[in-house]
């Protein structure tokens, strides 16, 4: 019974710690919400690269065909130079700021 009772003061204590300051806290936390302003504010290289990451890897499969045991071809050459692109453009951007 002692394990049971010890799982119960660990919720009470969690319960303490996570709910009640929010339950006593009189301002409500700001709320992030996704709209159609922020996908506004993406530049046109960022939207060229995310239509680029989506149409690539489809035009390489109608190509390639994986299906038709050219899986590790299609990896080579369909994925991963979307990987190492957006793995440039995140270095890049990381050495701006």
């Amino acid at each position: 019974m002692t394990g049971v009772s010890e799982i119960l003061v660990l919720v009470l204590l969690i319960a303490c710690i996570l709910i009640l300051p929010r339950l006593f806290k009189g301002e409500k936390p700001a709320k992030k919400n996704f709209s159609s302003k922020k996908l506004k504010k993406l530049p046109v290289k960022i939207r060229f690269g995310i239509v680029l990451t989506l149409v690539y890897p489809i035009a390489m499969a109608f190509y390639l065909k994986p299906w038709n045991q050219n899986l590790a071809v299609y990896i080579f050459y369909g994925i991963i130079p979307v990987f190492l692109a957006w793995a440039v453009v995140w270095i890049i951007a990381g050495r701006k700021k």
